[in-house]
């Protein structure tokens, strides 16, 4: 029986069709993969499913019916439930309350406290979880987190879980935790629906897995007679080689020095504690932490966004610590931020606009005025250096793909020949094409002599990348690590506060 599934449907935003007369099923208690590019049309093809989001043709098969779903509720109502990249508890309220926020039992007019906790009780005694019930939920780990939106819609009634890109933030551990719960809630006969880009995960624990390109359905093929070369060969319609390690060969001067650095948040809370490091011509350090461990605050204190209350920052050996970012960027830092909507680009201006931004008072302009015939000579350099598929260069920034202004952002930091490059999650929201790209520019400043400081949360990105890797834990430094492969269980291990031993 097909639990969940789409029959011809099509989705239009304007001139941009996001799905186009799809169709496949989902059977009944088996974990179905969805995969595909960025702007394959998966995400809006589950808010379809889920009730978010209405087809211009076509319908939501449930249960071998087709239905319309008249929002989020009616899905819910019907057994459907979605985990979102976006975690939608409260902070400030514990787990507990969290899993019954909107479902309190009640006994008269007020919540019936030991039965909200029996009910937590039983649904960690079925999935074989262990949780801080307790713990405000801003406090929790981010699988904590995570568990418990599972365990809300499971105790709402839903047997149809879809989640889209649940693992973007784990440790590698807890990745494993997530995939063991899914499949043990497979297992017990719930659907579950898993949208990632993350192809190794994805045949460790699909069933069946579900091809998007463009919006239409490539293929669907069983889990077990694939492999991820085939995989990303159909994702994309041709071969790209994943990148490998190779480490420095020109190691030379340290450029970056970050001594005992110290910082708060808005609270007045630690965020970093004594953090040290450096980075070298030649070089690429990256850096490894689960979310909220300090790897932000680091990047914004080094490029000059945040203050640092203790510390230093030293760029070739000259104190920038209480330089503003303009003196810093001037001083030879580059940074691709990993927000690039609000921080990267300007959305509303033009593709001209977002290419000279913080360089226009230099080599572009004349007499303190914009020469256009540089302008439009760096721009169009840029644009075509860095193979920008766009129309025209005075178009908004916001009629691009999101891998294209990834690719825009990047040529722009990296034409003015940076000292040190900080790239802050730069393949995030990038398909397969684009990450490989990204992965040949970065190294290619690396082999030039530049030094890149590398954050990310794609560890299969750092052990590729990183000649070494600085795992933070809580806001301090919990270890460093060799790059390359035989690294990973290590950074694992560090991410989540054990003890390492760590050879030289």
């Amino acid at each position: 029986m097909v639990r969940l599934g789409a029959r011809e449907v099509s989705r239009r935003f304007g001139p941009v069709v996001a799905n186009d007369r799809i169709t496949f099923g989902i059977r009944k208690g088996t974990l179905h993969a969805v995969v595909g590019e960025n702007g394959a049309g998966k995400s809006t093809l589950m808010r379809i499913l889920y009730g978010l989001d209405q087809p211009d043709d076509g319908s939501v098969v449930i249960d071998d019916q087709p239905v319309r779903l008249r929002g989020p509720a009616d899905g819910l109502a019907r057994g459907i439930g979605l985990v979102q990249q976006e975690l939608a508890l409260v902070p400030d309220l514990t787990l507990l309350e969290n899993l019954i926020l909107g479902a309190e039992p009640r006994r008269g007019p007020f919540i019936d406290w030991p039965a909200a906790r029996d009910s937590a009780r039983r649904m960690a005694e079925q999935t074989a979880v262990d949780l801080p019930w307790d713990t405000p939920a801003g406090s929790a780990p981010i699988s904590a987190q995570q568990q418990v939106e599972i365990l809300r819609l499971l105790l709402r009634g839903a047997d149809v879980l879809i989640l889209d890109e649940p693992t973007a933030v784990l440790a590698p551990a807890q990745v494993q935790e997530l995939l063991r719960l899914l499949a043990k809630l497979r297992d017990a006969g719930s659907t579950i629906v898993f949208i990632s880009h993350k192809l190794n995960e994805v045949l460790a624990v699909a069933d069946t897995i579900t091809v998007l390109r463009n919006g239409r359905v490539v293929t669907t093929v069983d889990a077990a007679a694939t492999d991820q070369r085939q995989l990303a060969e159909l994702i994309i319609g041709e071969h790209v080689e994943a990148t490998s390690f190779v480490p420095a060969a020109n190691v030379g001067r340290t450029v970056l020095s970050v001594e005992d650095l110290g910082t708060t948040d808005e609270r007045g809370l630690p965020r970093l504690d004594g953090v040290t490091l450096s980075v070298h011509s030649g070089e690429i350090v990256g850096v490894a932490a689960v979310a909220g461990n300090g790897q932000d605050e680091l990047v914004e204190c080094v490029v000059g966004m945040r203050r640092a209350r203790r510390g230093r920052v030293l760029l070739d050996g000259r104190d920038v610590t209480r330089l503003p970012v303009d003196r810093r960027r001037a001083a030879g830092i580059a940074y691709v931020s990993a927000d690039r909507k609000s921080e990267g680009l300007a959305l509303q201006s033009s593709l001209t606009d977002n290419t000279i931004a913080g360089f226009h008072r230099g080599a572009l302009s004349r007499w303190g005025w914009l020469s256009p015939t540089r302008v439009q000579r760096f721009v169009h350099d840029v644009l075509d250096t860095y193979a920008v598929r766009r129309g025209r260069a005075s178009d908004p920034v916001s009629t691009l793909s999101g891998g294209n202004q990834q690719r825009l952002v990047l040529g722009r930091e990296l034409s003015h020949q940076p000292t040190l490059l900080v790239a802050a999650q730069p393949t995030r929201g990038v398909d397969i094409k684009g990450i490989a790209y990204i992965h040949e520019q970065l190294r290619g400043l690396r082999d030039r002599g530049g030094a890149v400081l590398l954050v990310s949360e794609e560890l299969d990105e750092l052990l590729a990348l990183s000649d070494r890797i600085v795992v933070l834990y809580r806001g301090r430094v919990a270890g460093v690590v060799p790059g390359g492969p035989e690294s990973r269980g290590a950074i694992g291990d560090l991410m989540l506060g054990q003890q390492v031993e760590v050879a030289a």
